[in-house]
């Protein structure tokens, strides 16, 4: 029983990470364009700063010295995530249009070091491991929900102009199932600070792929526009 317990652990994990790096690798056809381009023309360097950010804390989360026993498969998804997040940057910041533009998302970037950094030293200088689990978890459902929650602004776009452009079917679809994932590997865990904001991902993802049935029949286009964050 406990085996079967453990492969279906690994399994629902295993599968969240799949799934996660289709969401990595969305903003691909983006930075293509901007590396072609040299410019990063109108397209916004904020997402990228935001998911680099939320995949640290939730890395840390992943980590034995946090969550009792260790999330592995959570800390590898993140660590995997945060590099994407990385080289995304990096690519904003070398074709920025202007200095100021370079300039502000180096300081964000930096400040966003000096943030995780002060609260990783925090959570260890004082606190013990439950304590800490507790502190280090919390952060990191309430970073995970904003970020579940960021294309609501999509989906009212999508209600008032009837339009999926913006809403691509293969970037909503990845996060439906990478959250469903994580929802039955934070369940099978028992693990209320893995399986709260993926199950609210899931409502999410859901909700969007209604709305893509909904209104892609209503819409055609021929040519897709790339997705701005994963």
């Amino acid at each position: 029983m406990s085996s079967l317990y453990d492969i279906s652990c690994f399994a629902a994990g295993v599968a969240g990470n799949i799934f996660a790096l289709a969401l990595f690798l969305s903003p691909v056809p983006t930075f293509k364009r901007v590396v072609k381009a040299k410019s990063t023309e109108r397209f916004d360097g904020l997402p990228y700063l935001l998911s680099l950010l939320n995949c640290c804390i939730c890395l840390w989360y992943g980590l034995p010295w946090v969550s009792d026993g260790g999330r592995t498969l959570v800390a590898t998804v993140n660590g995997t995530g945060a590099l994407f997040q990385l080289a995304y940057i990096s690519l904003f910041i070398f074709y920025a249009d202007s200095r100021s533009t370079r300039l502000k998302i180096t300081g964000i970037l930096l400040l966003e070091v000096f943030v995780f950094a002060f609260v990783a030293h925090a959570s260890i200088a004082f606190l013990d491991q439950p304590a800490r689990q507790l502190f280090i978890g919390g952060v990191s459902m309430a970073s995970l929900i904003s970020m579940f929650a960021s294309p609501l602004a999509v989906m009212g776009l999508v209600i008032r102009t009837e339009c999926v452009e913006f809403m691509p079917f293969y970037l909503s679809l990845s996060t439906f199932l990478m959250s469903a994932s994580f929802t039955m590997y934070g369940l099978l865990l028992r693990d209320f600070f893995i399986y709260v904001p993926n199950g609210i991902g899931v409502i999410l993802g859901a909700m969007q792929l209604v709305l893509y049935a909904y209104y892609s029949r209503k819409w055609k286009s021929s040519e897709p526009s790339a997705p701005l964050l994963a």
